[in-house]
């Protein structure tokens, strides 16, 4: 059985139909990737999966119960947490107290603030910073930790890349073997193509709210990728 299971899910915004029955799964340690555009419905598509849009069909599954009526609270103490797009951190509260924000979806686990501190060393250094004042990689990196404070089963991150430059991005998904290996499962959300590929073994292509590709990163040919991306033929 899969840990995350959706099934035929649709997500409106009035006429506009921002997602239009996508389906996927992701095992027990596994990662996946949610590519497409601006605009795919890739951000609305994990914001329903989490309980954060309220307003949709279809089904959401996880750990083998139907959540797809459950709030987003609930959503976070039964075991998955989002690292949403753009961070939304509380600027005025210290690295330290962001972190134990997280803490208060109130799972045990191993995530303590000790354990963040050793996956992202430079926030044991600026711990008592207020968020306001770091650099953008290192918000991602509270916003990554704060979220596995939690202690979830499944990450939900969503856009990790925006903004920031490669070198950081690279430190930032360097990370994720190290999260797996305490048992947490990701879904990545990313116009970075070559990013969300190399970070997941399965990938889910997005375009105008359905699924144009899908299946294992490395059997996915990057010329099917762009064609699925962009929603133009193939070149030959």
């Amino acid at each position: 059985m899969p840990l995350l299971e959706v099934e035929n899910l649709k997500v409106s915004y009035g006429d506009f139909q921002a997602v239009n029955g996508v389906s996927l799964t992701l095992d027990e340690g596994q990662t996946i990737s949610i590519i497409g555009a601006n605009g795919a419905g890739k951000s609305t598509l994990l914001n329903a999966i989490s309980g954060i849009h309220g307003q949709k069909t279809g089904t959401v599954r996880f750990a083998g119960k139907d959540i797809t009526r459950h709030r987003a609270d609930r959503i976070a103490r039964a075991g998955m947490t989002m690292v949403p797009e753009g961070r939304r951190l509380f600027g005025s509260l210290s690295v330290e107290e962001n972190l134990l924000i997280g803490a208060s979806a109130g799972r045990a686990g191993q995530w303590t603030t000790g354990a963040i501190y050793e996956l992202f060393p430079i926030l044991g250094e600026l711990r008592h910073a207020v968020a306001n004042s770091l650099s953008g990689g290192q918000q991602q990196m509270v916003a990554i930790g704060r979220a596995l404070m939690t202690n979830p089963r499944v990450l939900l991150c969503d856009e990790l890349s925006l903004g920031l430059a490669p070198t950081i991005i690279n430190d930032i998904y360097r990370c994720f073997g190290a999260i797996r290996s305490t048992g947490v499962s990701i879904v990545v959300i990313e116009q970075n193509v070559t990013q969300a590929v190399a970070a997941a073994g399965y990938a889910y292509c997005l375009l105008e709210g359905q699924v144009s590709l899908e299946g294992p990163t490395d059997m996915l040919a990057m010329d099917d990728i762009t064609a699925a991306y962009f929603g133009t033929e193939k070149t030959e």
